[in-house]
């Protein structure tokens, strides 16, 4: 827009927009949501009536053209994300996608070379909300006061009953949507490697235990290709093994904790409760840590996003650029193709 004030134009403006991200964009100065888009045109209406947009459109490319729009604002189910991203970057418009970031490694690489083909644009996608609070007591412990010496090892668990709390298939489910993405895999991978670095080798074991779905619509039975089960072990590029897994079948499910063993000491973090244990090699036993106030990290993506915009410099805050979101991807892609060959498969792959 020319006034100074920012145009966003929504394209899926499902719940996740509606309940997060449109309160705090109202609460972000010179924004206007100028233009909506949305699978149905009902459901885009009733989004442009309650927040007052002024222009409906059926085609989201009508959205990424439309000379009012600088942040195209994407909260689409995966498999547009890659499309809606090359096409607003290459238009000139900003992006902000919803996580996950696309459904394997070939669309997430079409849109990291779409935002290194435009530098002066910024794209990013929402980061995932586990480990937020304690992110930056946690990067602290780990690197500047070396809590626990060397990572020797890493473990996490992060089960749910997501899978076995109905019997229909969720877009998470459909592969045709969802792609490589598994439960909440890649975006928890996304703050392991924030924390631990990336991985130098994945080998993964992927069950789908729950093989037909009702669709939802149809009311018809579809087949399952999503897993609902999902091991990874390997090696950090630091050098110390790892253990992950995720489970959506468990009824009553554990705590969702990363258990992090090191030469000099023990750190454990419940990504349920956002709360840090901790023991050096001379202690008895695992303390509570404080997160201290000042190190609290309660961030408004939104207006870090619409921030970086504003005065160019690209930092998004804890959102990930698309450089960075890729990393997750090329997990996820790795992981895909070691449970499928039977084989360890190193990272960065060809």
């Amino acid at each position: 827009m020319t006034d100074g004030t920012l145009g966003i134009g929504i394209v899926g403006a499902g719940d996740i927009v509606r309940s997060r991200h449109m309160p705090n964009l109202e609460e972000v100065p010179d924004v206007s949501v100028v233009a909506v888009a949305n699978r149905r045109r009902s459901t885009a209406e009733a989004f442009a009536s309650e927040f007052n947009v002024p222009n409906i459109f059926d085609d989201w490319l009508e959205v990424v053209r439309h000379p009012e729009v600088d942040i195209v604002w994407i909260g689409t189910t995966p498999y547009l994300h890659a499309p809606i991203s090359v096409a607003a970057l290459e238009a000139g418009k900003h992006v902000f996608c919803q996580a996950r970031m696309a459904r394997n490694l070939a669309e997430a690489r079409t849109m990291r070379a779409a935002a290194a083909a435009h530098p002066h644009l910024v794209a990013a996608i929402c980061p995932p909300g586990h480990g937020v609070h304690g992110d930056r007591t946690m990067r602290r412990l780990l690197g500047v006061d070396r809590f626990i010496g060397t990572l020797r090892q890493a473990r996490m668990t992060s089960f749910t009953g997501v899978a076995v709390e109905n019997e229909d298939l969720h877009w998470r489910q459909d592969f045709d949507i969802s792609g490589h993405n598994v439960m909440n895999v890649g975006i928890m991978v996304e703050v392991l490697q924030r924390w631990l670095g990336p991985e130098r080798t994945v080998q993964a074991m992927t069950h789908v235990h729950i093989k037909e779905r009702r669709d939802p619509e149809t009311r018809a039975f579809r087949p399952v290709r999503v897993p609902d089960s999902f091991t990874a072990i390997g090696e950090l590029a630091s050098g110390a093994d790892y253990v992950y897994q995720w489970s959506g079948l468990a009824h009553h499910d554990p705590a969702s904790e990363l258990w992090l063993y090191g030469d000099q000491g023990t750190l454990v973090y419940d990504l349920d409760t956002d709360s840090i244990l901790g023991a050096t090699i001379d202690d008895a036993e695992l303390e509570p840590i404080e997160i201290p106030s000042d190190e609290i990290y309660d961030p408004n993506v939104e207006a870090d996003f619409i921030a970086a915009v504003r005065d160019g410099s690209g930092n998004t805050g804890l959102a990930p650029s698309f450089d960075r979101a890729y990393q997750y991807m090329e997990f996820l892609e790795a992981a895909a193709r070691s449970s499928r060959d039977g084989r360890r498969v190193g990272i960065p792959l060809d």
